[in-house]
């Protein structure tokens, strides 16, 4: 799943464009992305707080268990580390 903070028709069209199979989710209100403390603040053009880049392990409880934090979009967790985080989980 992906969070963004781009209106839902935006982030519709990014899906349809970039084809992407799994749930890609609107919050242009930073509610989600700020309970799940991924703000990244003046980020965005014109100096906006935007989603800071990350990936988030979240259990069926809604407590996040594993967590990697970039500054750049360009940077993410490997796939295997993120198994072996997932993995090493109770």
């Amino acid at each position: 799943m992906a969070i963004s903070v781009d209106a839902p028709e935006e982030s519709r069209e990014l899906v349809r464009k970039a084809g992407y199979s799994f749930t890609f989710l609107s919050d242009p209100s930073l509610d989600a992305i700020r309970r799940y403390d991924v703000i990244h603040k003046g980020a965005g053009m014109g100096g906006r707080d935007i989603a800071r880049p990350a990936e988030l392990l979240v259990d069926r409880g809604g407590v996040v268990r594993w967590r990697n934090l970039t500054e750049s979009f360009r940077v993410r967790a490997r796939p295997e580390a993120m198994l072996a985080a997932a993995k090493a989980l109770p």
